[in-house]
C-alpha cells in the first residue's frame, strides 16, 4: 500500500475512533461516559454525537474559564505530551478536520497558489487566534473558540445535533448561522487551497507547531543525497521549503515530501536531535 493510501487509512480509523459512539448520531445526543475525562489530540468536537474524548482546545478554554485559580495541568499536560511526542504529525494524521480538507483538496478543480506576499502574513494568523483564545477565554470566562469561530464544531455538533434532536433545532439562531458562514467559506477555500483552516487559522496547529523542531518526530534531509531538484517543495500542501527547512512549524507530517523525493534524501521517523 502506497504511503499516503496508509494515511488516509489511518486518518480515517483515527476519525472512526475518536467518534466511535455510533448511537449518538441516530438519536442526536451527546456521549457523557467516563471517556469524555480525556483529551484527543486532533481538532474534535466535545459535543459530536460520536465523540468518545474532548476536544484539547475545548478544554482548555473550559479550565480557563471557570476562575478557579487552579493550574489546568492536565490539560496542558495532555498537549504538551502530544507536542513533544508528535508536533504536527497530529494534524496529518489524527485529526479529523484535516482529513475533511484532504479530501475535499482530491475533487479535481484548478488549485490556486496563494501569493506569498499574502499567504506569510496569513500563516500568523493561527498563532493570533491561539494567543486570543487564551486571553479572551481568562477575560470572559467562556470557550471564545468553540463558540464563536470552530468550523469543526458546527460540522461534527451544531449540524448533526439540531438535525436530529428538536432540543437542539431552538438553539438555530445568528450566532449558529455565522458559524455556518465560516464552515461554507473553508469549505470552499479548501477544494482550491490545500488546507486552509490549517495554514491560517487552527491554534491547535499553532501549538503543536513549536515543538516540530525539537519533537521526537522529525524530517531529516541526507544532503550528500539531495539534488536540490526542488520536487519536495512542489508536493508540500503546505508549501514548506523541504530542504531548508525540513522541520518547519508549518510541516503537517504528510509524507509527500517524501514521495516526490527520486534520490531518497529524505527521511523521517522518532529520532533525538
Amino acid at each position: 500500500m502506497k504511503r499516503q493510501s496508509r494515511r488516509t487509512l489511518i486518518q480515517c480509523l483515527a476519525a472512526l475512533g475518536q467518534n466511535a459512539y455510533i448511537p449518538g448520531f441516530f438519536r442526536g445526543v451527546i456521549f457523557q461516559g467516563k471517556s469524555k475525562l480525556l483529551c484527543v489530540p486532533g481538532l474534535n468536537c466535545y459535543s459530536c454525537p460520536g465523540a468518545l474524548g474532548a476536544c484539547p482546545i475545548g478544554s482548555l478554554q473550559a479550565a480557563l474559564g471557570q476562575r478557579t485559580g487552579r493550574f489546568p495541568a492536565y490539560v496542558l499536560g495532555t498537549l504538551l505530551l502530544f507536542g513533544v511526542l508528535l508536533g504536527r504529525l497530529v494534524c496529518g494524521f489524527l485529526c479529523p478536520f484535516g482529513l475533511l480538507q484532504d479530501l475535499l483538496a482530491r475533487v479535481p478543480l484548478p488549485k490556486l497558489k496563494v501569493p506569498r506576499w499574502l499567504d506569510r502574513p496569513l500563516r500568523y494568523g493561527k498563532y493570533a487566534v491561539l494567543f486570543l483564545l487564551v486571553a479572551l477565554a481568562l477575560l470572559m470566562a467562556e470557550p471564545v473558540f468553540c463558540k464563536y469561530l470552530c468550523p469543526a464544531g458546527l460540522l461534527e455538533a451544531g449540524l448533526p445535533l439540531t438535525s436530529l434532536n428538536p432540543s437542539f433545532a431552538a438553539l438555530r439562531g445568528p450566532l449558529f448561522y455565522l458559524k455556518l458562514g465560516i464552515l461554507v467559506v473553508i469549505v470552499l477555500l479548501a477544494l482550491f487551497v490545500a488546507r486552509p483552516f490549517c495554514k491560517y487559522l487552527c491554534p491547535l496547529g499553532a501549538f503543536y507547531g513549536l515543538f516540530n523542531g525539537v519533537g521526537f518526530y522529525r524530517l531529516q534531509v541526507t544532503e550528500e543525497k539531495c539534488v536540490h531538484c526542488g520536487r519536495c517543495a512542489a508536493a508540500c500542501p503546505m508549501d514548506v521549503d523541504v530542504v531548508h527547512h525540513p522541520n518547519s512549524p508549518e510541516c503537517i507530517r504528510c509524507g509527500r515530501c517524501l514521495d516526490a523525493c527520486p534520490h531518497d534524501a529524505l527521511s523521517a521517523g522518532f529520532r533525538c536531535k
